[in-house]
């Protein structure tokens, strides 16, 4: 790896540090150089501006994100093992992401118009890949909803409220609130657990 590229990351990994903790209207370039112990002008350098850094934060959580997605989504699986696998996957990575997760959720007013299409992008892209799980449910008889679209913005939307209020110090692990909700997908808060 070239020391341009490291020298990168690790901007991308000391920003995300700060942002998340500080949020992105608190922490300033001269906060980030002095973490890197490096001249601020190396990060308009790389970067063009602080918006510049948000995006490159924003383009590292979304490809690791929907990248591994998409693996997930291209195992040989039963339908209903597949879609498990990937609302866990997504869980386990919402985790593994948390920090990147919690400046998009303060700060996301902060993102550029491009910032925003790069949002946009990687919400789309998800969305595509829940449709997908969903259509080959629907296929092998296990789904009877009239919207796949609609249900898959259902599903979304409980998985985000996870991100919101999920705490590792709390009642249970991660692995059980990922099945708690796989449940609670599955089968609503009525519907049959067969």
């Amino acid at each position: 790896m070239s020391e341009n590229l490291k020298g990168k990351d690790k901007l991308v990994k000391v920003a995300i540090e700060l942002f998340s903790t500080r949020g992105f209207k608190g922490t300033s370039i001269r906060d980030i150089a002095q973490a890197m112990d490096m001249s601020i002008s190396n990060i308009y350098h790389y970067f063009g501006n602080k918006e510049g850094l948000l995006l490159a934060v924003l383009e590292h959580a979304s490809r690791g994100l929907t990248d591994r997605l998409g693996q997930v989504a291209d195992m040989d699986l039963a339908p209903l093992d597949h879609f498990k696998k990937l609302v866990g996957t997504h869980i386990e990575l919402s985790d593994y992401y948390k920090k990147e997760v919690k400046i998009f959720f303060l700060d996301e007013e902060h993102l550029s118009k491009q910032g925003e299409e790069i949002n946009n992008q990687v919400q789309k892209d998800i969305l595509k890949i829940y449709c997908k799980e969903l259509a080959a449910l629907k296929t092998a008889g296990l789904l009877n909803r009239k919207s796949i679209t609609i249900t898959a913005f259902n599903i979304l939307g409980t998985i985000n409220w996870y991100l919101r209020w999920y705490r590792p110090e709390g009642q249970l692990s991660r692995e059980e609130i990922a099945e708690e909700i796989v449940s609670f997908i599955l089968h609503g808060v009525l519907g049959s657990q067969e």
